[in-house]
Formats: C-alpha cells, structure tokens, sequence
C-alpha cells in the first residue's frame, strides 16, 4: 500500500473547518416549514375545539375538521353516522377520525422527511451536518411507530370516503339538487385529498406489492401505475391538501357564521 492510500485511510474526512460547503440558502427550506406546519396546526387546533359554525343547514355544508361529527353535541342533521362520543369541550366533535388522520399524516413518507429536516434537523439539508451527535433511526420508540404508516392508510382511505360522501350529500340541499360556490369547494378539497392518499407510498405497495409479474395482473398494474404517478408529485399533494383543508373550513365556517354568503348557481 503507498503512502497515498495509507493517509486516505488514516484520514476518512477531509480537514475543512466549514461546516458545510452548501453556498445556497439551505436554511429556507427548514423556516418555511416550520412556519407552515406551526401556523397550519395552530388554525386546526383552534377549529377542531371552537365546536361551532362548522354546518351549514340551508345547503347541507359540513367542513372537514368535523367529518364524520360523532358527538352528542353535534347537530343533527350534521351527524351522517349518529351521535354517540360524549359531548365536551376537550372532546373534538370527530374525535373518531381526527387521531387517524394525524397518525397518517404523522408517518406519511414526505412528513417524515419534512419535519426531521425543519423540526428536529437530522439532518436540517442535504450535504449538512446533523444536529445531533448519535443517529438510531426509526428502531426506538417513538419512531418505530412509524412502521404502522400501511396500517393509518386503511383508515385514511375510509375517511376519505366518508368525506366524498358528505360532498354528494351536500348537492341535496332541503329544497332539492343545488350548486354553489361551497359545493365546488368541497369537491375540490375531496379530489385533492384523493390524490394525497392513492399516492401514498403504502397504497402504492397494497396495489402492486409483492407482484413478481406485472402482466398476469392487468388491472393492479393499472392501479399501481396511477398511484405512482400521483406518488411522484407526494410532496406537491402533501402541502396543497394541508392548504385545501384549511380553505375548505375557512370557507364552510365563514358561511356559517354569516360572515359571508354563498354564491349559489342552481337552487
């Protein structure tokens, strides 16, 4: 061995005082996570517990944050699936669904990424140095959690068409079919928030896992590829539903409240 190759191995990191070399602003991408998760989860908190203007009677309007509303407190007419969770201030009106979709979106592929990049900076960007001295991975509790991600999918799913559901219910208003402004807003959040979930990485796997032959199986193959192509925009759908949840409610509740008055282009 020479003494070139003596010294690469005696040496396995160059001497550079730097931190990094990134010469770009690689600190934006962490902020501006920060602040869209914070600000995002700090309206829904507000929204999940406020327990008001969130049903609008006159055109069936239900926002998501309370899809399916489950509690004795609900109204009536906004309760699809009956009413039976105790009705009290700390208890959200869908509390059945909400901890499912927060552990969906917690274990979510992209999510992952996001917030152990901006929250925790292991690591903050690519060619960074992590911010903590020791690495485990997702082996110790509570990231091993993680691994239920597949599991939360299932339950995703299932709200998802719950939430398609309360949009067609919404087209039947107490006076017959109508159309408004919030029917096109509730249609828009639901075809969004399918293709965040069909793109998820696990329902990727459900569609064409442990497949050794694409062409023995036509119509999976079919589904595999359309949640792949949803798949490669993840990251796209991951923030632009977080924004068509916030802007759905918003729109539902400022209605509700009487705030503003729903543009209606049939009944």
């Amino acid at each position: 061995m020479t003494t070139t190759e003596d010294s690469a191995v005696s040496s396995p990191r160059a001497a550079i005082k730097a931190r990094n070399l990134r010469t770009d602003n690689w600190r934006r991408g962490p902020i501006l996570t920060v602040l869209g998760i914070t600000a995002w989860v700090a309206y829904a908190t507000f929204r999940v517990f406020y327990q008001g203007d969130y049903w609008v009677a006159d055109y069936h309007y239900l926002t998501p944050f309370y899809s399916p509303c489950v509690s004795t407190g609900c109204v009536p007419e906004a309760a699809h699936f009956g009413r039976f969770l105790r009705d009290h201030p700390l208890i959200p009106y869908a509390a059945l669904s909400l901890p499912f979709l927060l552990a969906f979106r917690l274990t979510c592929y992209y999510y992952r990424k996001a917030y152990y990049r901006s929250f925790w900076l292991s690591p903050p960007a690519c060619a960074v140095p992590d911010g903590h001295t020791s690495y485990t991975g997702e082996t110790r509790f509570p990231l091993i959690l993680q691994n239920f991600h597949r599991y939360f999918f299932y339950a995703a799913f299932l709200i998802s068409v719950i939430n398609t559901w309360d949009a067609i219910l919404a087209l039947h208003s107490p006076d017959g079919f109508g159309l408004g402004l919030g029917n096109l807003v509730l249609w828009a959040n639901v075809v969004l928030l399918w293709c965040y979930t069909l793109g998820c990485h696990s329902c990727r796997h459900v569609m064409g896992g442990r497949l050794k032959h694409f062409s023995k199986h036509p119509v999976r193959y079919r589904f595999w590829t359309v949640s792949s192509a949803l798949n490669a925009r993840h990251m796209m759908w991951a923030w632009i539903t977080l924004a068509s949840l916030a802007l759905t409610d918003f729109y539902v509740m400022a209605v509700a409240a009487g705030w503003i008055t729903d543009l209606r282009f049939i009944g």
